[in-house]
């Protein structure tokens, strides 16, 4: 469980580009919600994580949404990959991965994908979306 906010840094290779990602993990706790629009302001992108096993996980999604989306300006375009984890508990399951994209897209976030950091299963493919999804706001692929 994230306590606050936990910071790390990912380097990968998208599109022939080198590109390095500040990750600021925020706890989904609403107490810390105060702390999401200081790190929005700064950001290109972001990944709403919610875990496939607990529906729970998604109580605040408009919440934290209207956060962010009261620090972009409406001329930024700023991705939001919709990130459900867990996804090698298929047998504790609460959310559908139709279910998934359905809340997505209902909400105009740029994308879905599902992982297991236990697994691996797509960790890296959820990186490289949304940096693909940056590059490509930026102008600069």
């Amino acid at each position: 469980m994230t306590i606050g906010v936990d910071f790390n840094v990912k380097s990968l290779e998208v599109n022939s580009k080198k590109v390095k990602l500040q990750i600021w993990d925020f706890g989904g706790e609403e107490r810390f919600r105060f702390l999401l629009p200081t790190y929005v302001r700064g950001a290109a992108g972001a990944l709403f994580m919610y875990d496939i096993t607990n529906f729970s996980s998604l109580a605040h999604i408009d919440d934290w949404l209207m956060v962010i989306k009261k620090e972009i300006t409406p001329d930024k375009l700023f991705p939001i990959l919709m990130v459900g984890g867990k996804a090698d508990l298929v047998d504790q399951r609460e959310i559908s991965p139709e279910e998934g994209i359905s809340i997505a897209k209902s909400r105009g976030l740029s994308g879905f994908i599902e992982c297991s950091s236990k697994t691996g299963q797509n960790v890296e493919k959820s990186f490289e979306g949304i940096t693909q999804l940056m590059i490509k706001n930026s102008h600069l692929d």
